[in-house]
């Protein structure tokens, strides 16, 4: 990666990144459920990027970025480093733009996840995320292969990519006072953010994590970037440690809140999305639900955009969610 920090993305990089991915990402539906308003005593429209290609937004966010790649680029190929949907959406995005790639995986990451990334036709390289730096071995193999490295959600042309999703929401449903989306690194919340400043200005983003890795609320709350150690919670695609250089800013400049919720409030989210709404959501993928129930904000007869940001899950880790 440069050395420098690169210029912050910007709503017209939203709309370029939509240009590139129509015709190749789905532009996935909007969900609504009675049983949903009346729990949250508001009007819920459901955002189901768990219905993307690969099964979550990332896809947006990967080819983006690697249909930007050089000639040399592609012929080098790309190497990423993913808990899973990243994962995924690079082997799929580099086989579709017929160039190899590498994928530095946790050797806990949920078995569907790695076993689909192989199937897409990456490479994939285990580490054990409580005890390795994943950055450091991905800066490592990418030198060593001369491959280029695109994070999960710290590079621009990801974030531009990932801020279709709000793009295409406010398109469809206008006037959403409110809009929630589930936080990690912070790329699909401050590509959220980007198209909501541009788009529907008058909207309140809030970003929603899990309750054992508060790490963007701290950092919002103090102004920098706070760093935790990885968080043991369900929501795997939300286990980062801190939030990005470019993801950060964006954040603290735009966002109007970030809320958590308990591992238990994400289960209860998946069993309603099954049961009610006959949809495969993840944990991560619940949190942004999750976090318009239990988080306190005053939505009583308002217009809410959820994001449900992927569906990957594994079967049997699944079936225990829905059991407990």
């Amino acid at each position: 990666m440069d050395t420098h920090t690169p210029a912050l993305p910007t709503y017209d990089d939203v709309a370029a990144a939509a240009r590139r991915l129509d015709g190749v990402a789905h532009r996935t539906p909007v969900l609504r459920s009675s049983t949903a308003d009346a729990r949250v005593g508001a009007q819920l429209f459901f955002k189901c990027e768990n219905l993307q290609r690969m099964g979550a937004f990332k896809f947006r966010g990967a080819y983006n970025a690697l249909s930007q790649f050089s000639d040399a680029q592609r012929e080098r190929g790309v190497l990423a480093f993913s808990s899973g949907n990243h994962a995924q959406a690079i082997a799929l995005s580099a086989r579709l733009l017929d160039m190899p790639a590498v994928i530095v995986m946790p050797e806990d990451a949920p078995a569907a996840k790695m076993a689909a990334t192989r199937e897409y036709g990456a490479q994939v390289v285990t580490y054990n995320r409580f005890t390795e730096d994943r950055e450091a071995i991905s800066r490592r193999l990418a030198t060593e292969r001369g491959m280029t490295l695109v994070p999960p959600f710290d590079h621009p042309h990801v974030i531009a990519g990932q801020g279709t999703v709000a793009k295409e929401l406010f398109e469809e449903v206008p006037d959403l006072d409110y809009l929630f989306v589930c936080l990690g690194g912070g790329g699909l919340l401050s590509g959220c953010l980007l198209a909501a400043k541009a788009l529907a200005p008058g909207c309140q983003v809030i970003g929603v994590e899990p309750q054992a890795g508060n790490d963007a609320q701290q950092s919002l709350r103090a102004g920098h970037i706070v760093r935790i150690e990885t968080p043991r919670t369900i929501a795997d695609g939300a286990q980062t440690p801190s939030l990005g250089e470019l993801t950060f800013p964006i954040i603290q400049r735009d966002v109007a809140d970030i809320l958590t919720v308990t591992d238990e409030q994400l289960v209860d989210a998946l069993r309603f999305f099954a049961e009610r709404m006959k949809i495969v959501v993840e944990p991560t993928g619940a949190l942004a639900f999750a976090g318009a129930q239990h988080g306190g904000a005053e939505l009583h007869g308002k217009r809410v955009g959820i994001v449900i940001s992927g569906g990957n899950v594994d079967l049997a880790r699944y079936a225990r969610f829905l059991g407990e």
